[in-house]
């Protein structure tokens, strides 16, 4: 696709935009000051006051806004505390118009200073280009960037090109608490009309290259239990003569994965699906620094050697990975002990069409198939506490062609088109309970470092990002 030059109308709104781009870092100023962290108890009310902010600004727009109670969740201490409402926001209702759906979350990861914060995480701070705060790009900049671009088409007195509705919750980095039963009793009213979802809350692969992103992979967390005897036991009185629970459990951790990465599971591997020739050709173009990528994880060597292998591998094949042991010693120094009981903790990063009930049978029946030839009397318990389900959307919706059409007229290039080998579950969520089409839109770049110390969003990607929702508007528009 060759790039395009932005019509009339989309220069108009670009101008506005690039005139209005100190206001729009303003506003991100002051969302960024709320320390809307909920992962941590006594910054709920933080978190609501950040859901009521959001709130405002959607009522500013002209939505109808409601902001919905959930209740309270009910601490490990016993404490019940209230959960910050969420808000569902409406703006257009002009039949002859698509209605497009924005989810977006408020809250934030904890940040201190004193993590190695190079700035203030609550205080929004520009260096270099870069806009240094928790939140900027996870996921503070990118509603701020949806709104802003929505608020163009209002202060240029233009009509909306599509209805809008927005979905923006403050439990997110928690969990999502309430949302899916909230999301099940809206469906056939609040989502009765939507003709398709807009998550941003992921980020580009490269630092520079747009992308939009196609799918994510599940997560399946195992524990495989091993237990002996009823207390733990000195090695110097019964070394050599007892079946020991965490040799057992080494050999079982050992069987499941082998030196090339491959899972030696039987069966693990039946439901992935063969990788097409279309599918194949889009990872020639995707813009990967391999190097870059090695020299950020510290190790010497990655298990493949090109691009592609190394993307396929990470995006559309599952993975195992060994993630501890609970009950060895693993204090400093030596503690000639034999533990009664250890438990290992792995995952699987599973794929589309794995189907969850079918990895943790096969998973079970391996390790009891291994444990047996053991002739080991200890007892083993395997368990599968959290599952999580991969997504996948098709490239060639003409949801994802407009956005790409919108990248173009904005960045003057196409973007790559990713996977995610890691695991959102919002994705999979909004498509299940809502059946309606979902796409993901990353304005973040690699580096923005969100979850970490130091996180960022570029005055660029925020700013163009905010074109970019703008001229998708019109696209989706022409649909």
């Amino acid at each position: 696709m060759s790039s395009s030059s932005p019509s009339a109308l989309e220069t108009e709104i670009f101008q506005y935009i690039d005139a209005h781009q100190s206001d729009f870092i303003e506003d991100l100023k002051g969302w960024v000051a709320v320390e809307s962290d909920s992962v941590q108890p006594e910054l709920r009310k933080e978190v609501i006051r950040m859901m009521a902010l959001a709130a405002g600004r959607l009522a500013v727009l002209g939505a109808t806004v409601n902001s919905v109670n959930l209740g309270s969740q009910q601490l490990p201490n016993g404490q019940h505390l209230p959960l910050p409402p969420v808000i569902l926001g409406e703006l257009g209702k002009d039949p002859q118009n698509l209605t497009v759906c924005f989810y977006g979350h408020v809250d934030v990861q904890p940040a201190k200073k004193e993590d190695g914060w190079k700035t203030d995480p609550y205080t929004l701070t520009e260096i270099n280009g870069n806009l240094y705060g928790r939140g900027a790009t996870d996921n503070k900049g990118p509603v701020l960037a949806w709104i802003n671009a929505v608020e163009t088409f209002r202060a240029l007195k233009m009509a909306m090109p599509v209805n809008f509705k927005f979905v923006i919750e403050g439990m997110e980095e928690a969990g999502s608490l309430g949302l899916e039963k909230l999301l099940e009793a809206e469906k056939q009213f609040f989502f009765s009309d939507v003709d398709c979802i807009v998550i941003s809350d992921n980020l580009w692969l490269s630092k520079k290259k747009p992308a939009l992103t196609y799918g994510t992979r599940g997560n399946a967390c195992f524990l495989v239990e091993v237990e002996g005897g009823d207390k733990d036991l000195h090695s110097g009185t019964f070394g050599g003569i007892i079946h020991e629970p965490l040799t057992d459990l080494i050999a079982l951790l050992d069987s499941l994965v082998d030196p090339t990465g491959h899972i030696q599971i039987p069966g693990i591997y039946d439901s992935v699906a063969a990788l097409t020739d279309e599918e194949r050709k889009l990872y020639e173009s995707i813009e990967y620094d391999i190097e870059e990528h090695r020299n950020n994880s510290g190790v010497t060597k990655f298990l493949y050697g090109t691009k592609e292998e190394i993307l396929l591998h990470l995006w559309r094949y599952p993975s195992l990975s060994i993630h501890g042991i609970e009950g060895a010693f693993h204090e400093p120094g030596i503690k000639t002990v034999i533990p009664a009981k250890v438990i290992g903790k792995f995952s699987i990063r599973q794929v589309p069409y794995m189907d969850l009930s079918v990895v943790k049978q096969q998973v079970v029946e391996h390790l009891e198939n291994v444990f047996s030839k053991r002739n080991s009397p200890n007892k083993l318990k395997v368990s599968m506490p959290l599952g999580a389900k991969p997504w996948v959307a098709d490239v060639n919706d003409p949801l994802y062609k407009a956005a790409r059409r919108a990248i173009n007229t904005v960045f003057g290039e196409d973007p790559d088109f990713i996977r995610d080998g890691s695991t959102i579950p919002i994705a999979r969520l909004f498509q299940t309970v809502t059946q309606k089409r979902v796409i993901m839109f990353p304005i973040g770049a690699a580096d923005d470092g969100e979850h970490s110390q130091n996180e960022k969003i570029s005055r660029h990607n925020y700013i163009e990002g905010t074109k970019v929702f703008a001229a998708f508007f019109l696209e989706i528009s022409k649909l």
